[in-house]
């Protein structure tokens, strides 16, 4: 798209992408365009009205999914063979829109409980499971039917995925996997049907992956209340004894460290674009508020430190979304994941690090009103409460920034040596 875009929304400025407001980008055509109609529209009409009184009962309707599903939006980036609904001429800034404009909603635990949790426990079947697995699995996850969950993450490892403890030990019949352990911060893992579970295999206790299902004896799931994400039914698993059948490894055994790695990239890259999302709907409300709100016989719009306040934020949210686009055309071009896991780490490290600078910015602009659930400063006050989530979730800003300069050590010298030879 050469020509400047129709303007688009609100027109808030900076609140939304530049393409929106009557700018060019050579990104986006007329696929682009209406699919981001089409999930705006939901977004308006089915998540927005209800966020707030969501989150306040810790859970939504389960009806949801399948709404999402009718609309075309839970499916969008999946294949049509599992019941995928992905638009005409689909590529990576279809994915990037449809994260980008779920994100207004202003709460992030209803898009993972909803829109996301499946985004990275569903690629590994899909992937590495064999064709019964496959059939069993996707089709209901992808159509809203069933919920899945990935359990990576235990009491004593999170970003240190070799320091995994949960074993699985094969039964002497040959028949089962009998698996122990525990698993901490499961994103929907109270309403999941299905899990895709790390666990330690084989004599060298290698990582593997097991699907799992609900029900099954000796699995057990409780309630961990959570700072922000109150809708994402975060859960804390126990396995005791649980019998997996052997059918259920997920690709080979002790491949499974493999398998995980292979998930980061998209789902870092969908952490920094609804994190560059919150970060704009925290601009969009300071800035709406400052044109109303008066103090000392002028608004707050008219203050100079506000709008310094408010150019500050609009600067570094077109930055990281410019970063994020340029993520997005890689992918796009089919770059390596190994090839862009730097860039993708530095953009979710930056897409964070600006969601909460704006997050404080305008609480700091509505003042009280960001302090109290509900009211006038509703979705930055709950958008503050998730900054942390957002930080940490898919590789805290320390193991991220550490991550992108290692792989790029590693680049430098690989592309050296090729140029030498």
């Amino acid at each position: 798209m050469s020509a400047p875009s129709p303007a688009y929304g609100a027109l808030v400025p900076y609140g939304d992408p530049t393409w929106y407001q009557g700018l060019s980008s050579p990104y986006y055509k007329q696929t682009h365009i209406e699919f981001r109609a089409k999930v705006r529209d939901f977004v308006e009409k089915e998540l927005m009205p209800h966020v707030h009184t969501w989150d306040e009962e810790g859970t939504y309707p389960h009806d949801l999914h399948k709404k999402a599903y009718d609309a075309g939006i839970l499916a969008a980036i999946w294949p049509v063979e599992y019941g995928g609904t992905p638009p005409p001429d689909f590529d990576t800034f279809h994915d990037f829109i449809l994260h980008d404009e779920l994100a207004r909603c202003g709460g992030g635990g209803i898009l993972w409980a909803v829109f996301l949790s499946f985004g990275i426990s569903l690629p590994p079947v899909i992937n590495w499971g064999t064709q019964e697995m496959r059939d069993r699995v996707a089709r209901r996850v992808i159509t809203g039917d069933a919920i899945m969950a990935l359990a990576v993450s235990e009491p004593y490892a999170g970003s240190d995925v070799a320091g995994l403890r949960t074993t699985a030990d094969l039964s002497p019949c040959g028949k089962f996997f009998i698996v122990n352990g525990e698993k901490k911060f499961i994103t929907s893992g109270i309403k999941a049907t299905f899990f895709t579970v790390a666990v330690r295999t084989g004599k060298g206790k290698g990582v593997s992956l097991l699907l799992m299902e609900k029900g099954m004896p000796g699995l057990t799931a409780r309630r961990m209340k959570t700072q922000g994400w109150l809708t994402s039914n975060t859960a804390y698993l126990v396995f005791e004894n649980v019998k997996v059948p052997v059918s259920n490894l997920i690709g080979k055994e002790n491949e499974g460290f493999k398998y995980i790695m292979y998930n980061f990239n998209h789902e870092r890259f969908v952490l920094a674009t609804t994190s560059n999302r919150f970060a704009r709907v925290c601009l969009e409300e300071a800035f709406e508020y400052a044109r109303l709100r008066k103090a000392f016989g002028k608004t707050l719009l008219e203050q100079p430190v506000i709008r310094q306040k408010i150019g500050e934020m609009s600067r570094q949210v077109e930055a990281t979304h410019s970063l994020l686009e340029q993520v997005a055309y890689q992918m796009k071009s089919k770059i390596p994941d190994d090839r862009l896991g730097g860039l993708v780490a530095l953009a979710k490290v930056q897409a964070t690090k600006t969601f909460e600078f704006c997050a404080r910015e305008a609480s700091q602009i509505l003042g009280g009103n960001s302090c109290i659930r509900g009211g006038r400063g509703d979705k930055v006050e709950r958008l503050y409460r998730e900054v942390r989530t957002n930080a940490i979730g898919g590789g805290s800003e320390e193991i991220l920034l550490d991550l992108a300069v290692r792989l790029g050590i590693k680049m430098q010298a690989t592309m050296t040596k090729k140029a030498k030879l």
